[in-house]
């Protein structure tokens, strides 16, 4: 028992026994410096400087950029970049959504899937049906006189003829030999004019652009919205000189042509002309010889 009770004790002096750590000229032995050190001292100093070095390390690393060189921390410019690029991307994402309902609509234009009446639901306007014998034809007398006061007052208009239908006229865009029929079997709703790259391409009447962007397909795209319900559809340019929105002229330069798009063969203009969203033969119309 007293062997038991002796070892704490011999533990205790042992951590508390004291040595000297002297320093020494190698050469005259002569004394520089000394400490009065013991094991338990020791213990406590190692001790803190372990939980210094730790405390300071983790300051580093959680409160400096020096984390953004050690393996498993992000960088801070990276973070921003990425939340950057995510603002970028939503933003294209929206502008690429209201392409394709642009592009849509301008296809249903084109292919005649456009409704003459479309009504909302939130509208006041309501459809109503009635028959033919609930309709009263008989002018009153106050439409009578109207009509009699606008005949009068048209009767000198001078700009009335330039207005016409009849003296609406189509203007070639460009001059050269068909290389390709309009043709409704082969779905070539068009004519294919060969001409010389760079060839100013001229409106055919006057009117509205209403797209003007480039297609994989077919290139440089200009499309412009004419009178009477017509359209004209000008495909495979080398670049364009009117913007969407524009207004145009008939025989005032839109584009210049050339052979761009993946179905394009060589220097051509592609000419299309639609009417009330269907296809109509330009040869029938225009003479491009």
């Amino acid at each position: 028992m007293s062997k038991k009770k002796d070892k704490p004790i011999k533990i205790a002096r042992k951590l508390l026994d004291k040595y000297r750590l002297v320093v020494l000229n190698e050469d005259t032995f002569e004394e520089r410096i000394s400490f009065k050190l013991n094991r338990l001292n020791v213990f406590v100093l190692v001790s803190l400087s372990v939980i210094i070095l730790i405390v300071l390390t983790t300051v580093l690393i959680a409160f400096t950029p020096l984390r953004e060189y050690i393996p498993g921390y992000s960088s801070t410019t990276l973070k921003r970049q990425a939340t950057e690029l995510n603002y970028k991307t939503d933003s294209l994402q929206q502008v690429i959504t209201m392409n394709e309902r642009y592009y849509s609509s301008i296809k249903k234009v084109l292919q005649g899937d456009v409704s003459t009446l479309d009504l909302n639901k939130d509208s006041i306007i309501q459809a109503v049906k009635l028959e033919a014998n609930q309709v009263d034809f008989h002018p009153i007398s106050e439409d009578s006189l109207l009509r009699q006061k606008v005949d009068k007052e048209d009767k000198y208009n001078l700009f009335e003829s330039a207005t016409s239908a009849t003296n609406f006229v189509l203007f070639p865009p460009v001059n050269g030999p068909i290389s390709a029929p309009y043709n409704v079997k082969e779905k070539h709703y068009a004519v294919d004019i060969v001409v010389a790259k760079d060839t100013p391409v001229k409106a055919t009447a006057d009117g509205v652009v209403i797209f003007a962007e480039w297609t994989a397909s077919t290139g440089y795209v200009i499309i412009i919205e004419h009178s009477y319900g017509l359209i004209s559809a000008y495909k495979h340019n080398a670049s364009l000189t009117k913007s969407q929105g524009d207004l145009v002229k008939a025989g005032e330069v839109i584009a210049t042509a050339g052979s761009s798009g993946e179905l394009s063969t060589g220097p051509h203009l592609h000419f299309e002309l639609w009417n009330d969203g269907y296809p109509i033969n330009p040869t029938n119309f225009i003479d491009f010889k």
